[in-house]
């Protein structure tokens, strides 16, 4: 079997957007209109769902997904069992602090981690890799701190955050990224035969 049919099948742009905020929205909506447990749950189910639809699409789960998702059970579980919302309300915390980490870890052993997430949706330069990582890296630690501020001082607004506040910020972050990445793609083979071959004539 060829390489290329071994490779994970790419999601429809909508569709990936869909399948991502899809739990989101349902939170949102389960808090609006139920209450904080309710919308737990059911975020947890719309979470689990999108990931199995997105595993019969592609054959494939993004690792940073899977450890999220443990995550997510763990801490809904805690909040469902308990009663108590600060262990949900805590969990973003947990898994910005945790991608923040292997991300700023792998830059300490020289290997920029993020090239394994987004190898196969672009191609950079090694340190265009380790610049983006380490970008990524602080932004998490950034939003970690963002949540617990509104956690603690705003709890009022924490809903609101998460579902907008974090969402936007996470968007206009990777769109302020585009600059970087054109800066250091990987030229294609075809490229650097043309570029070599007017350097020879």
């Amino acid at each position: 079997m060829s390489e290329a049919s071994q490779a994970p099948k790419a999601l429809h742009p909508g569709l990936k957007l869909a399948l991502e905020l899809g739990p989101l929205a349902v939170f949102f909506l389960g808090t609006s209109f139920f209450d904080f447990f309710v919308a737990t749950a059911a975020f947890m189910a719309a979470l689990f769902l999108s990931m199995a639809v997105s595993f019969a699409l592609t054959r494939h789960l993004p690792m940073m997904s899977i450890v999220s998702a443990v995550i997510v059970a763990v801490f809904g579980g805690l909040t469902l069992y308990l009663h108590d919302e600060t262990f949900f309300r805590i969990k973003p915390t947990i898994i910005y602090t945790l991608f923040g980490a292997v991300l700023l870890g792998g830059l300490l052993f020289g290997k920029p981690l993020l090239s394994a997430v987004l190898g196969t949706a672009m191609s950079l330069t090694e340190e265009g890799w380790k610049k983006l990582s380490l970008r990524w890296s602080l932004f998490f630690f950034v939003l970690a701190a963002l949540n617990e501020i509104v956690r603690i001082f705003f709890p009022e607004y924490w809903i609101k955050f998460k579902v907008f506040g974090a969402t936007l910020l996470t968007l206009a972050f990777a769109m302020a990224q585009t600059p970087l990445m054109l800066r250091y793609e990987m030229k294609s083979e075809e490229s650097e035969t043309s570029d070599n071959n007017q350097t020879s004539v």
